[in-house]
């Protein structure tokens, strides 16, 4: 229900629920007395608490000669609940000492602290019967040892403790106290609840009450009625002041509407109230949530030039917002900015920093950083290192990545699941399969248990390495292990025996992801279909797609450009043309990988116009043409599936967009020209220049080519500029 309604005479709130049950705190002088009995010997046990108190400690054990400021110290120095209650009834039965108000204070504090609420009640009781009158500020003691342990009913209690048993009526300033702490702790309905008992109870509102409620609003994303509740401030003679103008601003932002959070703003300063750093640090923080990290920037400045002096949140708040935008550049020079100006990032944001360095390939700046982190005496933790270590392994940098883990446990850092599963992914990256199993193994010996990362990690590098009784050992162990088999360890395992043409198995193992219960995703159906293509069982091929259809997985232009490429494999080109229809109809980008199978089968079936017009369609649809696909087309034209002048004219095309041409093919045109007539070695003198100025080749290179053609030495051009061109552009089909 809307805050403003309360302000409404009219429209109360709804009283309390019931379902509150608040305490009775009934204080009845029957209750009263101490929690222990206090031995003889007690004064000395108290004065040896209160040695820390060279005063304290000095004084004769009897009588007792002691200031109100020494048994406050004393009362500090307690750590459970017997000794401060014992300390306070030995004091209380000393003769001429009557506890002041400062003291039931501190002991109702210290009570709290420890959490024991029923001899806080007896406290207040022995205030009572010691005609000590409490304060309103004693009872806030009170409610905030409730609030810190989450008691917020018992912390609403209070208040009409505070009336019914000690005549104070709560004001403001306590309801205030005790919303606050109900906002802190998330509580938006007892924040209702006890503004209605306020209104109920004739309590006037002030400002920062509204300010209160309009946090919980904005909190609790009900920023429509915190509109409303700025509109009723008038009706008690209220303006908004800049925590008013901040808090709403700050509820905007959190519903990402930073455009009305701005002209909030505006409205801030025609009213003639200046931001605060906070008001600064709240709009900072919404540019960068945003992405807008220059309007951040830029607004950072033009408040620095009106006297705006960043702290920790501006500058947390900008290295955030300058790495998710992907700026680690500005960010490593607003880090020195930063730490000029004596503020240091915490270990998050360091983390964050050092995450992306790595992602984008900085490893020295990554490094430097962390040096920065121990100078600064920040200490790194295992994501720390397991960040710089994981980024390594992912380069193949082994080396590094040990010595990263060295430092790591020299620091007393022990190493974690991820640290040993990204090494053994580096290991495995790296081709040293035996040491990724040793060190899984150690791993496993040192009580470290292998996750299913760690697993599929080792099993996807085993199948592809075609180690697949290794594979399969791992899978059983995972199963013993407890450890839970996902879709990847199934996938990696099909793909596995797809690539080393055990099609049976692989089928074996799909359709045993169903009777386990593990879900299969499109990647596994993508997997399997690729690999019955391969094996060209189309129609089987064909049907799992259906399949995988029904179950509610869509193929994308991957699934659909491996049926294309196994039609093409048997060669029954229409599904295939069918297929690539139905894949411009779904609204999916066509991709070379899908075009290149169908333009190389209509080549191998001689029918060179259809090939030439789909490459000429997927010229004119802005597809990226690759590499690729220029050599699928200039290998068909040189195959003799249409006039050499086509597949020369082509060639001039290519070495205009630098393209490479295969060594194989441009073999089989030279070899073509130099068949024909003497006339077309001009042709092969030009096409040669035309290759070798493309900068794929050395001066010297160059040199030994156009030496050879002025000698008319055509053949050894060809076995040099083959050799050149094998070595420089290795073949690639797709």
């Amino acid at each position: 229900m809307a805050f403003s309604s309360c302000l409404l005479h009219s429209h109360p709130f709804v009283t309390l629920p019931s379902s509150l049950n608040l305490p009775s705190l009934s204080l009845s002088s029957k209750s009263l007395k101490p929690i222990c009995s206090v031995p003889p010997h007690f004064h000395r046990e108290i004065l040896a608490l209160a040695s820390t108190s060279p005063s304290l400690s000095n004084l004769s054990p009897s009588p007792p000669h002691f200031t109100t400021k020494q048994l406050l110290n004393a009362i500090r120095q307690q750590n459970d609940e017997t000794s401060a209650l014992n300390l306070f009834y030995w004091t209380y039965k000393q003769p001429n000492f009557k506890p002041t108000l400062s003291i039931y204070e501190e002991i109702i504090r210290k009570l709290g602290h420890l959490g024991s609420f029923n001899s806080i009640k007896q406290i207040f009781e022995h205030m009572r019967d010691s005609n000590c009158r409490p304060r309103k500020g004693t009872f806030l003691i009170f409610i905030e040892s409730y609030a810190k342990r989450d008691l917020y009913a018992d912390a609403i209690g209070v208040l009409d403790m505070m009336e019914k048993a000690f005549g104070l009526k709560p004001g403001s300033s306590s309801y205030n106290f005790l919303l606050n702490f109900l906002v802190d702790g998330k509580k938006f309905k007892l924040v209702e609840s006890v503004h209605s008992m306020m209104f109920t109870r004739g309590v006037e509102p002030e400002l920062l009450t509204f300010n209160i409620l309009l946090k919980s609003l904005c909190q609790s994303h009900q920023i429509r009625s915190a509109i409303s509740i700025i509109k009723d401030m008038s009706n008690y003679g209220l303006v908004p002041d800049v925590i008013t103008y901040t808090t709403i601003m700050k509820g905007y932002i959190e519903e990402g509407n930073l455009e009305t959070a701005l002209r909030i703003k505006e409205e801030m300063i025609a009213a003639q109230c200046p931001p605060t750093k906070k008001t600064v640090n709240v709009l900072i923080h919404g540019y960068c949530k945003e992405g807008r990290i220059e309007e951040a920037l830029n607004f950072a400045e033009e408040m620095l030039v009106e006297g705006f002096r960043p702290n920790q949140f501006t500058f947390d708040c900008l290295l955030r917002g300058l790495c998710k935008s992907g700026h680690v550049k500005y960010a490593l020079e607003l880090l020195d900015l930063m730490l000029q100006e004596g503020f240091d990032p915490d270990i998050f944001m360091y983390n964050t920093l050092i995450s992306k360095l790595c992602k984008s390939g900085q490893n020295d700046e990554a490094m430097e950083v962390l040096k920065k982190m121990i100078l600064r005496d920040c200490s790194p933790n295992t994501v720390t290192y397991n960040t710089l270590i994981g980024n390594l392994c992912k380069e193949k940098k082994m080396e590094q990545a040990i010595e990263i883990a060295c430092i790591m446990t020299d620091n007393g850092i022990l190493p974690d699941v991820y640290t040993f599963s990204y090494l053994i992914r580096g290991l495995c990256l790296t081709k040293n399969h035996n040491l990724a199993i040793e060190l899984f193994h150690k791993m496993k010996n040192k009580g470290c248990r292998p996750n299913a990362y760690t697993y599929n990690i080792l099993i996807d590098s085993l199948c592809l390495s075609g180690k697949l009784d290794g594979a399969l050992s791992l899978l059983k162990d995972m199963e013993s292990s407890g450890c839970a088999r996902d879709v990847v360890t199934y996938t990696s395992l099909i793909a596995g025996f797809c690539k080393n043409k055990k099609i049976e198995q692989a089928e074996e193992i799909f359709y045993q992801m169903k009777l386990l219960g593990v879900p299969r995703d499109k990647f596994a159906y993508s997997c399997l279909i690729n690999g019955l293509c391969m094996s060209k069982k189309m129609e089987k091929a064909a049907e799992l797609m259906d399949q995988m259809i029904l179950e509610g997985l869509q193929p994308d232009v991957v699934t659909y450009g491996s049926l294309i490429n196994g039609w093409c494999i048997v060669g029954i080109t229409e599904n295939a043309s069918r297929l690539l229809r139905t894949i411009e109809t779904k609204g999916m980008a066509l991709t070379p990988q899908t075009y290149n199978p169908l333009i190389r089968a209509f080549f191998e079936q001689k029918r060179t116009k259809e090939a030439m017009r789909l490459f000429r369609e997927m010229e004119e649809k802005g597809n990226p043409l690759d590499a690729v696909s220029y050599n699928t087309v200039f290998q068909g034209l040189c195959s003799g599936s249409g006039p050499i002048g086509e597949a020369v004219n082509f060639l001039v095309e290519m070495t205009e967009k630098r393209i490479m041409p295969e060594s194989s093919s441009f073999y089989m045109l030279a070899d073509g020209l130099c068949a024909l007539s003497m006339e077309m070695e001009d042709t092969l003198v030009m096409l040669v220049e035309r290759i070798v100025k493309m900068d794929f080749f050395s001066e010297n290179e160059v040199s030994v080519i156009m030496g050879l053609m002025k000698i008319r030495k055509f053949q050894d051009v060809f076995a040099n500029m083959g050799r050149i061109l094998k070595r420089r552009n290795p073949k690639r089909r797709h």
